[in-house]
């Protein structure tokens, strides 16, 4: 089975790219779901996001509250590294827990769509990353429209993260994403015939 991984920054639009693909047939698994599941309902990992994000981290549904630890791990570059020391090795083993599971039914490929594939060494898992890239001005107004989010929220986020030139030089494809979304599925449409032909001849 080829194993694909979609990356790109922040409001990249790599979502829309792996919703393109999911519509091609291809299966998407999205680490950002899995770690929001998994600090949801591990209680040894929520234990350790209110140890390190204290009570407000979690709704008093006992719902994970984005809003409250994407204001505190975007803000301090520490507790961000020790969220991810907690959360990343649990995502990696179910994100490898499920590629197995498609494989053995007889899927001939998958995607991964993660924002940290680099950051997190997991391409070294997957045969091909593709990397989305877009304007950091199309990124920040696509974020402030969506997420009503502010320019500098926005440009911290972006910081926090490797920049496109680094993921898209490691990157084996390179989508660029400041035009219309009728060109990005085109763009989506011929990676897939290409992954197609591939996965046929391994």
């Amino acid at each position: 089975m080829l194993r694909i991984g979609v990356t790109g920054g922040i409001g990249s639009g790599k979502s829309f790219v792996c919703s393109a693909f999911a519509r091609l047939g291809v299966p998407v698994l999205s680490a950002d779901l899995l770690a929001k599941e998994l600090m949801h309902n591990d209680p040894a990992l929520r234990r350790k996001v209110l140890a390190l994000l204290g009570s407000s981290a979690y709704d008093s549904d006992g719902s994970l509250n984005r809003q409250s630890v994407a204001a505190k791990i975007f803000s301090n570059e520490t507790l961000r590294a020790r969220i991810n020391a907690a959360v990343h090795p649990r995502v990696v083993h179910q994100l490898d827990r499920q590629l197995g599971k498609l494989e053995r039914e007889g899927r001939s490929m998958a995607i991964v769509e993660a924002a940290l594939i680099y950051e997190a060494g997991y391409d070294k898992r997957l045969d091909v990353v593709v990397v989305v890239d877009a304007n950091e001005r199309v990124r920040i107004q696509r974020l402030m429209d969506r997420d009503k989010m502010t320019a500098d929220e926005v440009r911290r986020r972006i910081r926090s993260q490797w920049s496109t030139a680094q993921k898209a030089e490691k990157a084996d494809y390179v989508i660029r994403n400041n035009g219309s979304l009728e060109e990005l599925e085109t763009n989506v449409r011929f990676l897939h015939s290409l992954f197609t032909l591939i996965s046929g001849k391994r």
